[in-house]
């Protein structure tokens, strides 16, 4: 398999690190945030033109969409939630859950499951805007989170180095490890929920098979330092990795083996850590963010060797 990359745009605006991009998948438009409070909109049809939807005080880790209400969920450190009309760019509510960072954001059945600084998992039920449940499985840091709703579960990465996993239903713990050596910065499962990938700041690169009870398939020396996130291709079969090392990595979702390394030597790539990724399914192309304040465009066609 040959991949071909090419840089078709780099967005500026943000004016500190950019720490996560969220996207409606219905659309072209996606979501940027990062270390100076500024949420904005950009749409790949036309990339170059940014909107300001919000200004948050503190920095932000987490964004979710929500598009069946057209609305956008900001985590802001240290004081909670916001809940952003996308249409009016209004925000129509907020709700004060925590004292600590807010890492991630994942939204199933009208609920928010949000990853804390302080070691909490916050399930918040949407329509009523109230907590439904503290779920403290550590003292350190949850970092990630990934759901299956094939199994009812959900899976949490902490800065404890355990992954854990809990019923989506009962919200009771089901499985907890030790899976890294380090924090581990980032959880998906593969497009078929048979598999759990894992990402860690010790490099690492692991799967892990679902059933029964998440033996170990791999462990992957995957990047030179922290691995930073990872995302599935809109066809599920390709992911890539991107990470403090600069770079970004294109592997096989079927072999597991890397295919394509992009950076700035090769390709023109971030001059420094990239944090998180986005995989469009418009034109099949890749969004990048980066602590360079940058977020590039990668197109991405791959061609039979």
């Amino acid at each position: 398999m040959k991949i071909q990359v090419e840089k078709i745009n780099t967005l500026a605006g943000h004016r500190d690190c950019i720490y996560t991009l969220a996207a409606n998948p219905t659309d072209t438009h996606f979501f940027s945030a990062g270390g100076d409070g500024m949420v904005a909109r950009w749409d790949l049809h036309q990339p170059e033109i940014g909107e300001l939807i919000a200004k948050i005080p503190n920095s932000v880790y987490a964004l979710a969409t929500i598009p069946t209400q057209n609305h956008l969920l900001i985590g802001q450190n240290y004081e909670g939630l916001h809940w952003i009309d996308l249409a009016s760019k209004q925000e129509i509510a907020s709700l004060k859950i925590t004292n600590a960072a807010i890492f991630d954001i994942q939204i199933i059945d009208n609920q928010a499951f949000v990853a804390c600084g302080d070691g909490v998992v916050i399930v918040v039920d949407m329509p009523t805007m109230n907590v439904r449940k503290h779920l403290k499985a550590s003292d350190k840091s949850a970092r990630c989170l990934a759901i299956n709703p094939l199994t009812r579960e959900f899976a949490v990465g902490y800065s404890d180095n355990f992954i854990r996993v809990f019923d989506l239903n009962t919200l009771d713990l089901k499985y907890a490890w030790q899976a890294h050596k380090n924090s581990i910065f980032t959880l998906q499962y593969s497009p078929d929920f048979a598999y759990l990938l894992s990402g860690s700041r010790d490099a690492h690169l692991k799967i892990w098979q679902v059933a029964p009870r998440y033996p170990v398939v791999q462990s992957i020396v995957a990047h030179l330092y922290a691995l930073n996130h990872l995302v599935f291709s809109p066809d599920g079969q390709y992911f890539a990795t991107c990470s403090m090392d600069k770079s970004i990595k294109v592997w096989s979702a079927h072999t597991w083996q890397l295919l394509k390394v992009i950076d700035k030597a090769r390709h023109a790539g971030h001059a420094t850590s990239v944090n998180k990724l986005w995989w469009s399914d418009y034109q099949n192309l890749l969004i990048s963010a980066s602590d360079d304040r940058m977020i590039s465009i990668w197109k991405l066609d791959f061609l039979e060797s």
